[in-house]
């Protein structure tokens, strides 16, 4: 997969992208990550990517006409065809993993790293680029949401993470949250390993381990329960757990 990030800030990049499973994927070829300098996409001796909003009000706005020329050059370097947009920004959809699985899909993404009061609304008219939120929250640029883009989506891919299984099994990838998790020692500072990991006996573990997840998405996500797909023992554990709780 190919992933171009649009910025006015590519020092920032790689960073954390560059280490860990990450680094390694880039490394193997599972991933590219190219980094386009918004700037060298500007046509005056400033360099300058902003301007005052239209209708006043505080802070600037990031200028349509960079960030369509930039588009327009990846796509130049695409001829087999360039993915799907995102742009940054607090007013986007909530960003999530059954959008980071549904992108890795794809051969191909551009990010857009929007910054200041925000981005021309004309830049997703014309590039049909989608909104993305990482959070209920404002940071000062989007350089830290499309690193958090890029992680989600790139460790989905194939290869990427050694155990694949451990992937299928993150949280939210089932619709609820992880299971609690347990390693040596088997007691610390009073407090033990649940009796029934240690037991050896499969069928009990796995039992164990769906409904403690059902019960932690219960007690700290009731939200995603709502469009988790259960089958009849998970609904079965769940309805205990509401009972109880009752």
């Amino acid at each position: 997969m190919r992933i171009d990030v649009v910025t006015i800030f590519p020092e920032v990049f790689p960073g954390p992208l560059g280490a860990g499973v990450l680094g390694r994927a880039q490394e193997r070829g599972l991933l590219t990550l190219g980094v386009w300098d918004l700037r060298t996409f500007t046509e005056n001796r400033h360099r300058t990517v902003d301007d005052t909003p239209y209708g006043g009000g505080a802070g600037m706005v990031m200028k349509p006409e960079p960030f369509v020329r930039a588009v327009d050059a990846i796509r130049a370097t695409r001829p087999e065809g360039a993915g799907p947009v995102l742009l940054t920004s607090p007013q986007g959809a909530l960003f999530s993993q059954a959008r980071a699985q549904a992108l890795a899909r794809l051969p191909h993404l551009v990010i857009l790293c929007g910054r200041y009061e925000g981005v021309d609304e004309r830049v997703g008219d014309v590039l049909g680029a989608e909104e993305v939120s990482i959070g209920d929250y404002v940071l000062s640029g989007g350089e830290l949401a499309a690193m958090v883009i890029i992680e989600a989506v790139t460790r989905t891919l194939p290869g990427v993470v050694g155990d694949d299984a451990s992937v299928a099994a993150d949280s939210f990838s089932t619709g609820v949250l992880d299971y609690p998790q347990y390693t040596r020692p088997a007691e610390f500072r009073g407090r033990e390993v649940p009796e029934v990991l240690l037991s050896g006996h499969h069928e009990e573990i796995r039992r164990w381990r769906k409904r403690e997840a059902l019960r932690r998405t219960l007690e700290r996500r009731p939200d995603l329960l709502n469009e988790a797909v259960l089958d009849d023992e998970a609904r079965g554990f769940l309805s205990d757990l509401r009972s109880r709780k009752a």
